[in-house]
């Protein structure tokens, strides 16, 4: 499970559609200080980061380093192909255009058309990260066949030239109640003619592992119809997309070399054997051996992982991170995962939905050194590994936050949007003091004991199965909501985690109404619909614990000078709810209530309330940061001797996004066109 970033409480965000701002800086400023911006257009700002302690590692621990970056940039097509079957086609098109076009390139036209071409660089395709809708081109069809095309000596199919002016495949992803979310997702899971009834009638049957020890059915296979029967098209060495598995697996035996010990070793081998084989059962051992090896300054995130993309939660997005240890940090928040036993055994949960044993437990506070596939440009803040429901129970999770990342979001913000949206002084008080470490709080509570938390009854299939297409919602949401009832819990102040426990948990409950009720719609087109996962489980929570304290008054909608503000009136009632809640999504998932959830995330989750839409859109103007954030990698470079031995690895900055998506097309295209 990842931790999408929406910082609740300042939001770096701006309004959907502002005008693009081409700006470009160097990676270091002239006053000597390290500058995170890179460049801001449509509705993106691209930032990098920094990779601290990578010059106190030992030449061997920089060498694993660089393998495992290299392993997840071989993948990276990978996840282009899955997000959307035209999609290597149309960036092959586009970046040739991009090199090639000779014509006028100061026009309005070819400026929209750079600004497309990084829009579908920093989605990975044609739809857009967050939202999942199709991003339109700014700029005619004719001015791209006849003027772009043509004078650039570049072909492009003509069902493909249609698809990206019309209406076909408007959704990456549709998880909406009452159509078929199969056949109306663009995503490259399933063949184009595939149901939602075809797909749950294949895995009543498929093979699901031994008793007891479910796989991941589907985790790593396209569904495909060949002489009329459903059969998986496996992501494997010798299969789909076997070319750059074939990368990966030679950069993750050069990793296994060099691992720090034996465990890492082990479970790299595993990995190794998984993509050689596609067996999940093998998966299964790697994950194992991966939860199990907590030693170490490096670790990795590497596969075919979150099932976000997949409407009906099977298939895995390919994605990796890799990690160098935090070492202060970690130290500091370990003492949450020391104590998941006393979380959950205080939680709010009905004490058969409680474990008995919270296993291995593992919280480390990370700096990222590469990410590629569906974490990169869009990166996460915090992940929490394996997600298969019966390891984690028996062997124990790995959680970690990206404290580099956060850090580089921090470094980039500003208090404009608090100070328009909060409510009153206080409120901006409480924040500007409490804010960042309510946050980093949050997410670690959230990765640690929530996903950690509660237990499935005997005889319950998986939620993939029970909950399908709210599975995920419901899951992010059961998390977020174990973080919010312990963020004003005196538990923290006793661990040193905070000065003032009761502070902290107000300005974090203050954070999390403001975005979840209002800030966070600066995301989404005015008259849409939530879709996003995370997003629709913020609006859920938020609005189910507003009407459940009306009677109480416990959250007010004041609306002063035209303005409407959301303003907690009590703050222990809104603990009380929360808890109330979270003691509901755990009996859900427990006892894999469809009805249930799908009451709970149709009723509150995904419609939104269009007045204040449109009033939130129109308050927000006034700021030009954009939304959406994401990143840029730094460059890894292996400095050789004369007979190829590496001395060192040298790290630097790309200074534009444009120079990092070109380096990444030229040197790890590994797959064709059409997979």
């Amino acid at each position: 499970m990842k931790v999408k970033h929406i910082i609740y409480t300042t939001i770096l965000a701006g309004m959907l559609g502002s005008c693009a701002v081409d700006k470009k800086e160097d990676p270091v400023t002239k006053d000597g200080e390290f500058n995170h911006f890179v460049e801001q257009f449509a509705d993106i700002k691209v930032l990098r980061y920094k990779i601290p302690g990578f010059e106190e590692l030992t030449l061997k621990e920089q060498k694993l380093v660089y393998f495992l970056t290299q392993a997840g940039l071989a993948g990276r097509d990978i996840m282009w192909d899955q997000n959307y079957r035209h999609n290597l086609k149309i960036r092959k098109a586009l970046e040739r255009i991009n090199e090639r076009y000779r014509g006028d390139r100061e026009t309005a036209d070819f400026k929209n058309f750079k600004t497309y071409l990084k829009r579908v660089w920093f989605s990975n395709g044609i739809h857009h990260h967050y939202s999942n809708d199709k991003i339109k081109p700014d700029f005619s069809r004719e001015y791209f066949e006849d003027e772009l095309l043509k004078k650039s000596r570049t072909e492009l199919p003509r069902e493909v030239i249609e698809v990206m002016f019309n209406d076909a495949d408007n959704k990456k992803v549709t998880k909406k109640a009452g159509v078929d979310n199969i056949l109306s997702s663009a995503i490259n899971f399933y063949a184009p003619d595939i149901t939602d009834k075809e797909v749950a009638e294949f895995y009543k049957t498929a093979y699901k592992g031994p008793e007891g020890m479910p796989i991941e059915a589907g985790l790593n296979s396209k569904l495909v119809r060949e002489d009329g029967k459903l059969v998986e098209k496996v992501w494997k060495s010798g299969g789909m997309y076997g070319a750059a598995i074939d990368q990966i697996i030679g950069w993750l035996e050069k990793a296994k070399e060099v691992a720090e010990n034996e465990k890492q070793a082990v479970a790299l081998g595993f990995l190794i054997d998984y993509y050689k084989t596609g067996s999940l059962d093998t998966w299964d051992k790697y994950a194992i051996a991966w939860a199990t090896s907590t030693e170490g300054n490096i670790d990795w995130i590497n596969g075919f992982i979150e099932v976000y993309n997949d409407p009906k939660g099977y298939r895995g997005s390919y994605e990796t991170i890799v990690q160098i240890k935090d070492f202060d940090m970690s130290r500091k928040m370990k003492v949450l995962s020391d104590n998941a036993q006393w979380f959950e055994d205080n939680s709010p949960l009905d004490p058969n939905h409680k474990k008995k044993n919270v296993v291995g437990v593992s919280y480390k506070t990370v700096n990222v050194a590469g990410e590629a596939g569906d974490a990169s440009p869009s990166t996460p803040i915090g992940v929490n590994l394996p997600n298969n429901n019966w390891i984690r129970q028996k062997h124990g999770s790995k959680s970690v936050s990206l404290g580099n990342i956060i850090a580089a979001y921090n470094n980039a913000g500003g208090t404009g949007r608090l100070k328009e949206f909060a409510h009153d002084e206080e409120e901006i008080r409480l924040e500007e003091k409490y804010g960042k470490i309510a946050d980093k709080l949050h997410t670690s509570l959230h990765e640690v004991v929530g996903h950690a938390s509660g237990v499935i009854n005997e005889g319950i299939g998986q939620p993939k199965e029970t909950l399908q297409n709210y599975a995920s919602t419901m899951e992010e949401g059961r998390a977020d909501l174990v973080g919010l009832y312990y963020l004003m819990d005196p538990k923290l102040q006793e661990l040193g985690l905070t000065d003032n426990y009761k502070e902290l948990g107000m300005a974090a409950y203050d954070g999390y109404i403001r975005n979840g009720l209002m800030t966070q719609l600066i995301r989404i087109n005015l008259g849409d619909d939530i879709e996003e996962d995370h997003m629709v489980n913020r609006q859920w929570v938020s609005a189910w614990s507003f009407e459940q304290g009306k009677k109480d008054n416990v959250i007010e909608k004041v609306v002063k000078d035209g303005k409407t503000y959301y303003n907690i009136n009590d703050y222990d009632k809104l603990r009380e709810i929360f808890g109330r809640l979270l003691r509901e999504t755990q009996r859900i998932k427990s006892e894999g209530d469809f009805e249930a959830a799908k009451a709970l995330v149709e009723g509150y989750g995904v419609k939104v309330d269009q007045e204040i839409h449109k009033e939130v859109l129109k308050r927000n103007e006034q700021f030009t940061s954009a939304p959406y954030s994401g990143f840029v990698n730094p460059v890894l470079k292996p400095l050789m001797d004369s007979e190829g031995n590496i001395l060192k690895i040298e790290v630097t900055q790309p200074k534009t996004f444009e120079e990092q998506m070109l380096f990444y097309s030229k040197h790890y295209n590994f797959l064709g066109t059409e997979n």
